[in-house]
Order: structure tokens, then C-alpha cells, then sequence
């Protein structure tokens, strides 16, 4: 019989970060609500990105664990020039875009995890970015991580979005 219990409780957390009403607070819908081509590439301080980077950069990680889940190894590294595009870059390609490829490669995701059980979670797959064999349950967590790392940058922005 195939069990699908810890598969089944990541996909609801990936879901309710990204729509719900999660714990820690908003949900990335409910921040993303109301920014558009005008605030979402806005950067607050300096050094600090724009909701537009944020979002560009989890889609990009995203689907490269997408694509690890599918095909069992990824192309990118925190050194790809996908990872951090410019602001420059991002506003050529519109908010919409940007925001709908987000969503699309949640949507991706979710499906391809899906698909798996929770021994898939055991299984390894080559991680070129650790340089490493590493389990996809360390994968799926760390993605989780990541989405609320992100989640608590992007209420910031919103604050400063806000106040100006």
C-alpha cells in the first residue's frame, strides 16, 4: 500500500505559506496582494532587493526542485545568473510575468511531489550545488525553509512599500 503521509503534510504546508493562513502570519498571496508594476520593483535600502527579485529567485529554485524531483539531478547554482537577477533585468519582464511565473512553478511543484511517496523522500539524487549525494527529503524541507525565509523579507518590503 503506498503511503503518502509526510508528502501529503509537505504539500498543505507549501500550500498554506502560500495561501493560507499560516502561523507565522501572512501568506505570500496575502503580501503579494495589491503589488503591481509600480511597487513591486521597488528596493527600500541599497543593498536590499525588490519583491520583483525575491519572487524572480524562489521561482527559479523552485523549479530547479522541480526538476530535480522529475529527472533526479538540476542545472543550477547560487553562482547561475538566474539566481539573483537584476532589478533591470525583471522589469523588462513585467510584474505580471514575474508574478505568474511564481505561481506557475508552485503549481509545477506541487504536482511533480504529488506524484511521489513518502520512500521517494529517502531516496538521493546528486546535488551540484552542495557537490554532494543528498536525500529529497533534505530538499523538500529546505525548500520549505527557504519559502519562509523569503516570506519574512517580503512582509518587510511591504512595510517599507507602505510607509512611502
Amino acid at each position: 500500500m503506498a503511503m503518502k503521509v509526510l508528502i501529503t503534510n509537505y504539500i498543505s504546508q507549501f500550500e498554506e505559506i502560500q495561501n493560507g493562513q499560516p502561523w507565522v502570519g501572512n501568506s505570500y498571496r496575502s503580501i503579494l496582494r495589491n503589488i503591481n508594476d509600480s511597487n513591486g520593483f521597488f528596493q527600500p535600502l541599497n543593498e536590499m532587493h525588490s519583491i520583483a527579485e525575491i519572487l524572480s529567485h524562489c521561482t527559479m529554485w523552485r523549479n530547479e526542485a522541480t526538476l530535480k524531483i522529475e529527472k533526479g539531478f538540476g542545472t543550477k547554482t547560487d553562482d547561475s545568473i538566474e539566481n539573483w537577477l537584476s532589478n533591470s533585468v525583471l522589469q523588462n519582464k513585467g510584474w505580471k510575468a514575474i508574478h505568474n511565473n511564481y505561481k506557475l512553478s508552485i503549481e509545477n511543484f506541487i504536482e511533480a511531489l504529488s506524484c511521489k511517496e513518502d520512500t521517494f523522500l529517502m531516496r538521493t539524487y546528486y546535488d551540484i550545488d552542495f557537490k554532494k549525494e543528498c536525500q529529497y527529503k533534505f530538499l523538500i524541507e529546505g525548500m520549505l525553509h527557504h519559502d519562509l525565509y523569503h516570506l519574512g523579507q517580503l512582509g518587510l518590503i511591504k512595510k517599507f512599500i507602505e510607509e512611502t
